[in-house]
């Protein structure tokens, strides 16, 4: 059983569940860490996104992690990426609410990958953006990010079960400020590069 998040914050539908993580050090910004398919068992508590945030903390910032609607104490029924998208942008709302005008990555994991990149990609709010097992083959359309002129972070494996390699470079080639990085022998879930990613995103952000 996981432990309750320690913070809820307001929500369309009425709140979101969530974690909040300081650095030991002076902060350098703000991020958020949005998990996988709820419909998948996806929470907050996901090892990649606890890796993710982990990664995000070690870089300085105070980052949020939070359950989409309809998972753990947040309340509301799961609505696929639109559902998605309104509870992203309400735990962006807190964030710069509590953190005005700090520097902000938004970063996700699969299905929270997609609703941060369409929350993300056009508010100039967001500094930068982290994809992670992006479902390229999943979800299709990602012809919205050819215009984003922020930097964008793509952690992918190479055996990823919802994203081929030649998909997301096939996508990575349109978009400017594209940067990817590959873990051999990798699947889906990072299950043996843990560690791994979360150096990488402490590094890159």
């Amino acid at each position: 059983m996981y432990p309750k998040g320690s913070l809820y914050i307001p929500a369309s539908h009425g709140q979101l569940e969530a974690i909040l993580k300081k650095p030991a050090g002076e902060r350098r910004g703000i991020g958020l860490v949005c998990h996988p398919h709820p419909l998948g068992g996806g929470t907050m508590h996901n090892k990649v996104v606890f890796r993710a945030a982990a990664g995000l903390v070690d870089a300085g910032l105070t980052t949020l992690r939070f359950n989409f609607r309809g998972v753990g104490d947040s309340t509301g029924e799961h609505n696929e990426v639109e559902g998605g998208r309104e509870d992203v942008a309400d735990a962006l709302a807190y964030m710069f609410d509590q953190y005005p005008g700090e520097d902000t990555t938004l970063a996700g994991f699969s299905f929270g990958s997609r609703t941060a990149l369409e929350v993300g990609y056009a508010d100039d709010r967001i500094a930068r953006l982290i994809s992670i097992g992006t479902p390229v083959d999943k979800y299709g359309d990602y012809d919205f990010l050819t215009a984003v002129k922020k930097p964008i972070l793509f952690v992918h494996g190479d055996q990823d079960e919802f994203g081929s390699i030649d998909s997301l470079r096939s996508l990575i080639d349109q978009i400017p400020h594209a940067e990817v990085v590959v873990f051999e022998n990798c699947g889906h879930f990072f299950d043996e590069h843990l560690n791994e990613l979360r150096d990488t995103i402490r590094d890159w952000t």
